[in-house]
């Protein structure tokens, strides 16, 4: 089955596209695109997901899919808001 492994960096992002066998997981397609050594990913800091949507490592995963490794948020989007509310900034659209 082929499916893409996806990690966002700052200023890039990296895609390998695999191909793996049959019942393939999703914690396999991270370990076979090398992705996590390239980059000293820490997985069990990071979350990761296939398509937008949350799985564990266990998930097994589909023709197709896009596994997508997230990284930390660097602020939380409800106390980001707040402080440019009080600062009296505009949000940008």
């Amino acid at each position: 089955m082929r499916v893409a492994v996806c990690l966002a960096l700052p200023d890039r992002q990296e895609v390998v596209v695999l191909e793996l066998g049959a019942g393939a997981s999703v914690g396999d397609a991270i370990e076979a695109s090398g992705l996590v050594a390239r980059f000293a990913v820490d997985l069990t800091l990071q979350r990761v997901g296939v398509f937008s949507r949350l799985r564990r490592l266990e998930d097994p995963l589909s023709e197709g899919d896009r596994v997508e490794i997230y990284r930390p948020l660097v602020a939380d989007a409800k106390t980001a808001r707040r402080q440019r509310a009080r600062s009296g900034k505009a949000i940008k659209t």
